[in-house]
């Protein structure tokens, strides 16, 4: 990273310093440190409360920081309006004025800035050719589909031609069908305009398809930092292990050596870096849907093999979802493709087994966090327990 990078000089960076944003004795945002880099694309991403929208609206200009210091650009921007920044903002509600066409709605903006007629014209034909919605232009928006109207909106934000564009879960609103037409279509325009992209989302999949790097928010601060890979791979906490893809999560204690945890009657093996967790101190151990393997047959391993029986199948497109029930209302989650996948009924007999270097092991006490249903959509995490 360049020094004018570094220090937030270059067009487009973004710096949240020490960021603390209070309502009341509520501490919606708690001292959050950020750099994006210019051009990049970036997602905050975490539950509803997390700050993840706060944070945005800071930037935007429609919340003041209650202490710290934002810039864009190199710049500080506390106390500046919003329409006097390098800042555009898309919401997830396209809030498209019903009377005016699509191209006059995406020239009201510059209309506000005064830019000339002509001018005004070429600029609004661009930004429609981009989201290519260039041939609706005399339509209204009552028109338009969902997906139409959301193009609408980006081509009225990238019309000004920002540094920065904030996207407030944008595509909240769409099917899933077009949700995923659209996430590939954006992150394209973003690499295309090289235009820094702060992408607010609560969507795991969402975020991992679309992000250069995703900062995991949780309880108004960061908890992780990362790219794809190493958010998914690498989990910095219990709380983004659960929360990013799905998980088994299994409590027990710390054998000697620290690299396995006995829980469930079975021992949970790792070869992943741990934090250093002492012998028997309670832990949690999670293993992903994607890594277990069902079988008939007892695969005849001393570790990372739980007994149980077929509960469920479900059949999830290329992918088969098997539920096993291990006794005492534990279930254990397994996603194998179809292509390889066993011929199994259920009631029957399986055994569950997975390689060690697919158990990731967590201090419970540092964690505080445990899946209420391993087998939900998304992790549910409980504080405390």
């Amino acid at each position: 990273m360049t020094e004018a990078v570094r220090s937030g000089e270059a067009t487009g960076a973004v710096e949240l310093i020490d960021v603390v944003k209070m309502f009341g004795d509520f501490t919606a945002v708690d001292s959050v440190n950020l750099q994006v880099r210019p051009g990049e694309f970036i997602s905050l991403l975490g539950p509803s409360g997390c700050g993840k929208t706060t944070t945005l609206r800071m930037l935007a200009g429609f919340e003041e920081p209650t202490s710290g210091e934002l810039r864009i650009s190199g710049q500080p921007i506390s106390g500046t309006p919003p329409h006097k920044r390098d800042v555009n903002t898309v919401f997830q509600a396209y809030a498209l004025f019903p009377h005016m066409t699509v191209a006059e709605n995406v020239a009201y903006g510059l209309r506000q800035k005064s830019v000339g007629k002509a001018e005004t014209g070429q600029r609004v034909a661009e930004a429609l050719d981009m989201v290519k919605m260039r041939p609706l232009a005399e339509r209204k928006p009552q028109q338009l589909s969902g997906g139409q109207q959301q193009r609408v909106a980006l081509a009225r934000a990238l019309v000004n031609r920002p540094s920065l564009l904030l996207l407030d879960e944008p595509l909240g609103a769409l099917d899933r069908k077009l949700r995923e037409e659209m996430q590939i279509e954006l992150k394209l325009l973003q690499s295309q305009l090289g235009i820094t992209f702060i992408f607010v989302t609560h969507d795991q999949e969402e975020a991992l398809s679309m992000s250069d790097r995703i900062a995991v928010m949780l309880d108004g601060r960061i908890e992780q930092l990362g790219d794809p890979y190493t958010i998914y791979e690498h989990p910095a906490s219990a709380f983004v292990a659960g929360f990013i893809g799905q998980q088994n999560f299994f409590n027990g204690k710390v054998a000697e050596g620290g690299r396995s945890v006995v829980a469930e009657g079975c021992t949970m093996s790792s070869t992943r870096d741990t934090l250093d967790i002492p012998a028997g101190v309670d832990a949690l151990a999670a293993v992903r849907p994607e890594a277990i393997t069902v079988t008939e047959a007892d695969p005849g391993a001393s570790v990372n093999v739980l007994r149980g029986d077929l509960a469920g199948i479900s059949h999830l497109g290329d992918v088969i979802q098997f539920v096993v029930s291990a006794g005492e209302g534990r279930e254990i989650l397994s996603r194998v493709p179809r292509t390889s996948a066993p011929r199994l009924e259920t009631g029957q007999t399986v055994w569950c087994s997975w390689d060690a270097d697919h158990t990731y092991l967590f201090n419970a006490d540092q964690a505080g966090l445990v899946m209420a249903d391993p087998a939900s959509d998304n992790a549910e995490v409980l504080a405390g327990n």
